[in-house]
């Protein structure tokens, strides 16, 4: 980088080429702010501004042909992606355990309830982006389907309706505040679920493992989000079930739906766990801004649990007297009741495991503040839902008041932790962490590279280049006269902004000239730049 001498009336020599040295006028009324213009063959880059005012000079320079600090709208809605309904799934997971605390106060139902309209606005919210989305970028609709991360996350879409149904059997179905005709319209939509839960987690795993290669270092838990669908079938079912006692046979059939298909979404996720447990063994923990999605192995074990428990309380109630023994059904039920139970005392002990492991990661990430926000931070909540329910599960079954007590705790902790993460992420959005190019899960991967449009945007918290706003004072101490101080101010400010806004940004001030930026004073000698 070239350096130059500029003095207020030409003295020294300047090593300044020829193509960016700006013509002096000799004529001393030019120099007036009031009369200052560029010759007319000088042509202005874009990103180039000036405003004068009778006081001082503010110059702004910038690349923008370089670097893209703003995106329009549509440009953002781009990276409007899958992963945005981990947000439902989180949201409707907390309805789901508030729902099931044991210990209620007045207003716990009104809290709950809160939680699930507000999980219905923003279900709403996610499908009138993701569709605008698809709308005004068509092709990202097949990029969504075929990329290595983001089609990992399509479910999340079909788990949200899951937990929506699950809500409305809930808090509609309690205490006979609706009539007969919800609990007809569920007990279709749970089949119906059943069938778009069984649909889409064949069909991820077939897109991927047609048209992906991964290797066992990528691997983390979410590789098990496709399997999920599946599993909150089975709490779904015992819900049901429950209101539909004084039908049996329809109760039955829900409850054997419920045990065949969480059976499926649970031995999936149990030989994904063999994997991930490999790759752990292989190639330690994941990176930092990944380790939430390790909570991801917390979930098929708690809704297995919250799945089983449930279903054996209600098969009592529904069982016919040859249910499974001839002549015993009534036994065969309560047999079925108990072994639901030691089973899912099993299970709860692998989810606390996971729990344990997944929270014990985050320890370095705590230390180094390494993480930047991302949409999957959702995992914090979804998958710990799932424990929390499991946890009342078994304390409501072995009638175990410190059980239930420390399921209260998981509660609290859980509400403070979907607060806080519902804020982090409007925070994000503010300052474009997600919704920008190369920050969520359509970022370039796998083959995958970014749109010609967006090759000159920038990561805003790795770019260097930023608006550099400078004014300018004359020194009155060391000025001879104000008309010559204030022709050298603008002549050196004009000299300096074009050569910084051609790639060149060091100048040497005259002593008299003063450049104010944020809380910096920079005087001659000082290296002044555009890029820090």
């Amino acid at each position: 980088m070239t350096r130059g001498s500029h003095g207020g009336t030409g003295r020294g020599a300047t090593s300044t080429p020829d193509s960016m040295r700006r013509p002096m006028s000799s004529d001393p009324e030019k120099g007036s702010p009031g009369l200052l213009r560029p010759p007319p063959h000088a042509m202005r880059r874009p990103g180039y501004h000036r405003n004068w005012s009778a006081q001082s000079i503010t110059r702004r320079v910038f690349e923008h042909h370089d670097h893209v600090h703003d995106l329009h709208f549509k440009e953002r809605i781009r990276h409007f992606t899958w992963t945005w309904f981990t947000m439902t799934m989180a949201t409707g997971g907390v309805a789901n355990v508030l729902y099931q605390v044991p210990y209620r106060f007045h207003g716990i139902y009104a809290i709950g309830c809160i939680f699930f309209i507000l999980n219905l606005f923003l279900f709403l919210f996610n499908v009138t982006m993701i569709s605008l989305r698809f709308y005004f970028h068509p092709s990202t609709f097949k990029h969504s389907l075929l990329h290595p991360t983001e089609s990992l996350f399509i479910p999340a879409s079909v788990i949200s309706i899951g937990t929506i149904l699950l809500n409305v059997t809930q808090y509609g179905l309690t205490d006979g505040k609706t009539g007969a005709w919800l609990l007809t319209t569920m007990n279709v939509l749970f089949w119906v679920y059943c069938g778009l839960a069984v649909v889409f987690s064949c069909g991820i795993y077939l897109i991927m493992w047609s048209t992906q290669t991964f290797t066992i270092a990528s691997m983390t838990p979410v590789w098990i989000f496709p399997c999920y669908p599946l599993l909150v079938i089975g709490p779904h079912a015992g819900a049901i079930a429950k209101h539909l006692a004084h039908r049996p046979g329809e109760a039955m059939a829900v409850l054997i739906g419920g045990f065949v298909f969480q059976g499926i979404g649970f031995l999936l996720s149990l030989m994904i766990y063999a994997a991930f447990i490999y790759r752990l063994m292989t190639q330690k923990l994941p990176q930092e801004n990944l380790r939430p999605g390790m909570f991801v192995s917390v979930g098929p074990s708690g809704f297995t649990i919250s799945g089983i428990v449930t279903m054996g309380r209600v098969i009592p109630d529904v069982a016919s007297k040859d249910f499974l023994l001839p002549g015993n059904g009534e036994l065969a039920a309560n047999i079925s009741r108990v072994m639901s139970v030691w089973a899912g005392l099993w299970l709860w002990g692998l989810a606390l495991w996971f729990f344990i492991v997944s929270f014990g990661a985050h320890w370095s990430c705590v230390q180094k503040r390494r993480m930047t926000f991302a949409m999957t931070f959702y995992s914090y909540v979804f998958p710990n839902t799932a424990l929390t329910t499991a946890t009342f599960a078994i304390a409501k079954a072995l009638e175990n008041r410190p059980i239930a007590i420390l399921g209260c705790v998981m509660t609290c902790i859980l509400i403070v932790i979907w607060m806080s993460v519902f804020i982090m992420m409007i925070r994000a959005v503010i300052k474009k962490d997600i919704l920008w190019p190369q920050k969520q899960e359509d970022r370039e991967e796998g083959g995958w590279k970014k749109q010609d449009s967006e090759a000159k945007v920038c990561d805003l918290r790795r770019c260097s280049t930023t608006s550099l706003g400078l004014r300018m004072r004359v020194d009155d101490s060391q000025a001879p006269s104000a008309g010559v101080a204030t022709d050298t101010a603008e002549s050196s400010l004009d000299r300096w902004a074009d050569r910084a806004s051609s790639g060149n940004g060091v100048m040497n001030l005259p002593e008299n000239i003063i450049l104010q930026g944020e809380g910096v004073d920079v005087r001659r000698g000082d290296g002044v730049r555009d890029m820090v």
